[in-house]
């Protein structure tokens, strides 16, 4: 592969730094090497431009750099090509035209500061809610103009990032209905539990005891626990990889407590796809529309369309009884029966892929949407600069709640002002909700400023809450 040397002195001065004050980084660009991304090049593409005339993506979570080896490389997409890297060094320089940072290390106290006019923020945040809720606060989300999330709304959606594929949800049921029943009269319970993460905003752990007075359920890993894995299995229970064994364990049950560590629109993990993979009923909370995802109306027991834990248990308790009503859960997994039409679009019309090399995967296709919509927007200001008249401005994009937007934690069971004081779930999750709040507001507060020192933040958290002492009125929680 030709690997082309792009150094400071190849640049005109102009578009060198953006200022020589106290902000100056070193030269940078003299050590990087660009390589041209070899796997992914849209029809589209007729971007000729050498390295040095590119704009730049900065990744700063380094960790998440989508490319090997090396920390710097060409990437050609769909219309239009960048130089990606995740040298921080970067930062300001002029050709560097966004920054895309990772939701779950995104930090207020650690923002790259001051926040240049002419870069974008770019965000990718696949994982839980609960990693960071920041984002899940208007003063936090709209710092950003581009992003990628589990929301069906955000720019560059990975909703069903969790879903390999149609054919994945096809697959023939692991224990046959027959088998679960015969493993039923030898004393297995209908419902499995398997959580090793406890202590999580959905207080998941609150409603599957309540659930427990109930009906038999089977509880491994470390919450809940009331039955040992067999030894050979230990190592994968709370692993995403679907070893055949335990695969085959946990197949067994009829019903699966699918319980999601947070309560967000569109959140949906292998907690929810795996079983119906299986051949297994989820019994299912986490993300409140997740009905506009399933095979068809009749393949997942959504949690709060029961009025209590008992009323879910009797239910339970009749399919499990009823072999021809438990049957009718499982007619997905003949295709006939898939009848959302939604879900079935969206697997087809998803450019990424998972584990299919024959498509990018999510970050090198977020990567490109960023470059292919940076040179758009960079050649509209070039335009509108030779030709205001007739060219009007680039619109300025920002994201909103409707892109993560969270709500506030709530019990899994019974109402927040009955725990008592000490609870422990009661004092972690709504005390971290709103102390992102504060961070959030720190942090565009410093933005506004022009601030250059992220240290500041805890300075600017102060000045805020005396104001909002002051004015009652002017209070973000109160909009909650």
């Amino acid at each position: 592969m030709a690997v082309c040397i792009f150094t400071a002195s190849d640049a005109p001065e102009e578009e060198m730094l953006l200022d020589q004050g106290p902000f100056k980084p070193q030269s940078a660009l003299a050590d990087m090497e660009f390589a041209p991304m070899s796997s992914y090049r849209g029809p589209g593409n007729q971007d000729e431009r050498s390295n040095k005339e590119l704009p730049i993506i900065l990744w700063w979570s380094g960790g998440l750099f989508p490319h090997f080896p090396g920390d710097t490389e060409r990437i050609d997409c769909a219309t239009s090509s960048c130089l990606a890297t995740s040298n921080r060094k970067v930062q300001l320089y002029k050709r560097t035209s966004s920054i895309i940072f990772y939701g779950t290390d995104f930090r207020a106290y650690e923002a790259p500061l001051p926040r240049l006019r002419h870069q974008t923020w770019a965000l990718f945040h696949e994982e839980s809610p609960m990693n960071n809720y920041l984002l899940s606060h208007g003063p936090g989300i709209r710092m950003f103009n581009y992003t990628a999330t589990f929301r069906r709304e955000s720019d560059y959606p990975l909703t069903l990032q969790w879903l390999p594929s149609l054919s994945y949800l096809l697959e023939p049921t692991v224990v046959s209905l027959k088998e679960k029943n015969h493993l039923r009269l030898k004393g297995l319970a209908p419902v499995l539990y398997m959580q090793s993460h406890c202590d999580v905003p959905s207080d998941r752990d609150r409603y599957v005891r309540e659930l427990m007075k109930y009906i038999q359920v089977d509880s491994y890993g470390k919450c809940l626990n009331n039955k040992a894995l067999p030894a050979h299995l230990e190592d994968t229970s709370t692993a995403t990889g679907e070893e055949a064994s335990f695969m085959r364990f946990v197949g067994r049950y009829k019903f699966h407590l699918a319980l999601e560590n947070g309560r967000c629109a569109d959140y949906m993990t292998e907690k929810l796809w795996r079983p119906l993979h299986q051949g297994c009923v989820p019994v299912y909370r986490g993300s409140p529309v997740v009905a506009d995802w399933m095979p068809n109306n009749h393949s997942v027991i959504i949690i709060d369309d029961f009025v209590s834990p008992k009323a879910l248990a009797d239910f339970l308790k009749f399919l499990d009884g009823n072999d021809d009503e438990y049957a009718k859960y499982l007619e997905f997994k003949n295709i006939r029966s898939i009848t959302n039409a939604r879900l079935l679009e969206a697997l087809e019309a998803r450019e990424w892929g998972v584990n299919d090399m024959s498509k990018p995967n999510y970050l090198n296709g977020f990567e490109c949407y960023v470059c292919d919509r940076e040179n758009a927007r960079l050649a509209a200001e070039q335009a509108n600069r030779k030709a205001p008249r007739t060219n009007p401005p680039p619109k300025p994009k920002m994201a909103t709640n409707a892109h993560m937007g969270c709500p506030l934690p709530s019990p899994g069971y019974g109402e927040v002002q009955d725990l008592p004081a000490d609870d422990e779930w009661l004092q972690m999750w709504p005390q971290d909700y709103w102390q992102s709040l504060d961070q959030a507001e720190g942090l565009e507060s410093l933005i506004r400023a022009n601030e250059s020192n992220p240290a500041l933040l805890w300075k600017h958290i102060q000045r805020i809450a005396v104001s909002r002492a002051r004015d009652p009125s002017n209070n973000s929680r109160s909009h909650h």
